[in-house]
């Protein structure tokens, strides 16, 4: 062909095309998500959860934590095999999965011999399932209890939704927040921000040990929890989706056992697309307890 190049009508080489180029991008955008779609705004449910049962492991005061994205719950199976296998997250006391409903919730429970919680925020527009965040442990599961997330989703108005739990575990009571905030494509980091101090003040009303931990979709919300006292254990764990670091923990009255702080671990069966996260933590008493007088090891 000759040195000829066909411009388009819309790659923005003057005003009134690159405003048909920002119209056109909108509507495409609200054409594939903008509808409203069923969102659950009781705060009072639904909340489901499986059989209670006494937690099985050994007498130690080590809280296993792990946060996985299932990517819409696709590959149950793969995540079971993962999560079963030796290595760092087998085991876990604290299971937190993000993007889930209710059956890949209850035959990943089912599985792997764990008790569970799953609060489903909305019906997600791209699947039509229930699409929300699940609490697993082998610990007993109480004060169960669904949190509302501010800001709904900039175009497809969907609601994100927190579970809260009180786990009874060797270590003593912990509460544990299960999370998964707002896309950027969806909010701000404001919103996010946001998200987080809803998180950080209902954590503020009790004693206990806290976690916090799932899909952060970013950075901003982990800042923020920084900034309000928690200790950042996945600061420098990075790259869990591509080149995002999307997936985090966080708690306050626990310190890590490590090194590592945290770290990621390979999905070697390509349940997601995300990778899961990991870390184990104790009562920061006992850790320093073990090491003497040394302070523990800590990321802020």
């Amino acid at each position: 062909m000759s040195g000829f190049t066909r411009r388009s009508p819309f790659d923005g080489s003057t005003p009134k095309a690159g405003a048909r180029l920002a119209a056109l991008t909108i509507a495409l955008a609200c054409a594939t998500g903008c509808a409203t779609i069923a969102n659950y705004d009781d705060p009072a449910g639904p909340i489901i959860k499986g059989p209670v049962t006494p937690g099985v492991r050994p007498a130690s005061d080590d809280l296993r934590i792990v946060t996985f994205n299932l990517k819409f719950g696709e590959h149950i199976d793969r995540a079971s095999d993962l999560l079963s296998r030796p290595g760092p997250l087998k085991g876990a006391d604290l299971l937190v999965v993000e993007e889930m409903d209710e059956s890949g919730t209850e035959t990943l429970a089912r599985t792997l011999g764990l008790n569970y919680v799953y609060v489903p925020a909305t019906v997600h527009r791209s699947t039509r399932k229930d699409f929300g965040v699940a609490l697993l442990s082998p610990w007993v599961l109480e004060d169960t209890r669904k949190i509302l997330l501010p800001h709904l989703h900039r175009f497809r108005k969907m609601r994100r939704a927190a579970i809260v739990a009180t786990v009874r575990t060797h270590a003593g009571a912990v509460r544990v927040y299960a999370v998964h905030f707002e896309t950027p494509f969806g909010a701000s980091s404001g919103a996010r921000r946001d998200q987080a101090r809803t998180i950080a003040a209902d954590a503020a009303e009790t004693a206990d040990p806290v976690v916090i931990a799932g899909d952060f979709n970013g950075t901003a919300a982990a800042r923020e929890l920084a900034k309000a006292g928690f200790t950042w254990l996945t600061k420098d764990v990075h790259n869990t989706l591509g080149l995002l670091d999307l997936d985090h923990i966080l708690v306050r009255g626990l310190c890590p056992t490590g090194p590592p702080t945290a770290a990621k671990a390979p999905d070697l069966t390509n349940a997601s697309d995300h990778s899961p996260v990991w870390a184990v933590v104790r009562p920061c008493a006992a850790v320093v307890s073990d090491a003497g007088d040394r302070t523990p090891r800590v990321s802020r």
